[in-house]
């Protein structure tokens, strides 16, 4: 358990949902998509989504530090408390759905 806070208040959470927004040079993109789809979806380019533990946030943040380059990659890590906390809104076709895994 984890403790995060929205809205103000502070919260025990046991997980939360990530989403991954990046623009890497392309020599680094493959190493990067690899990486990223241990533990999250891959729903369009360059986007990565899905729940995570602290554990793993923390090995993907590591891990993205290893990879890129500060100096000419960006990426952008949006952090929700829960999937129920945001709202999807998809314009067009749906890439790569997320559906439940058995």
């Amino acid at each position: 358990m984890f403790l995060s806070q929205y809205g103000g208040k502070t919260y025990w959470s046991i997980s939360m949902y990530l989403i991954i927004v990046y623009d890497i040079k392309v020599e680094r993109v493959n190493k990067v998509k690899s990486f990223l789809r241990q533990n999250l979806f891959w729903v369009q380019n360059s986007v990565f989504e899905g729940e995570v533990t602290k554990s793993e946030y923390l090995n993907i943040e590591s891990g993205l530090n290893d990879i890129i380059n500060i100096n000419e990659d960006s990426i952008i890590m949006y952090k929700f408390r829960t999937d129920d906390m945001m709202q999807k809104e998809i314009l067009g076709i749906e890439k790569s759905p997320i559906g439940e895994i058995l």
